[in-house]
């Protein structure tokens, strides 16, 4: 079974990955933080690496905007997701260069069912911030959702080369392997 959903702009965005650059707004932290959790075995503790990453992504100048943020995240982990949908919109309306604000709406979207919106957010956020391994692994899970199990191995394996330390996504390739799949 395969769906009718326009994977491809954003699958190529994906494979794009290691060509593309990040937005210059994005801070230049990232960039030692990735070089440090693409690592084998890093000195610190992944989780802390991981943490750093998303304290960034989440981070804004905008004191107010960063706070709209963290109340949509309340609002979707509360299962208040009408809630949380204004306060995405607004957020990417007023700071369309956030790669979080985008990344967090498409994780609304996927949770409502609504993978074509889920689909052109995750594709904005990897403009800004192609290193975005959670909007690859979304988008990877929106495949997986629609039967498009090829381009889902794929994300899900570029996903791990930016961030191998997701077992996550390598217990769900194994799922996805030939020999795991029962093919008629």
């Amino acid at each position: 079974m395969s769906s009718s959903l326009p994977v491809d702009p954003v699958f190529h965005l994906i494979l794009e990955t290691p060509e593309r650059v990040p937005s210059p707004a994005l801070p230049s932290r990232l960039r030692g933080l990735f070089r440090e959790l693409a690592g084998a075995d890093p000195q610190r503790p992944v989780e802390e690496i991981e943490d750093q990453i998303w304290t960034l992504w989440s981070s804004h100048e905008d004191r107010v905007a960063e706070e709209t943020l963290a109340a949509a995240v309340e609002a979707i982990a509360s299962g208040e997701l009408q809630k949380a949908k204004p306060l995405l919109d607004h957020l990417v309306a007023k700071h369309p260069d956030w790669a979080e604000a985008w990344n967090k709406r498409a994780t609304l979207a996927y949770i409502e069912k609504r993978d074509a919106d889920s689909l052109l957010d995750i594709a904005q956020t990897l403009r800004l911030e192609p290193r975005h391994f959670g909007a690859i692994s979304g988008f990877g899970n929106v495949c997986l959702r629609n039967g498009h199990l090829n381009e889902a191995r794929a994300a899900f394996q570029i996903a791990l080369a930016i961030n191998p330390h997701m077992e996550e996504l390598r217990d769900m390739l194994e799922n996805l392997s030939p020999h795991n799949l029962m093919l008629h």
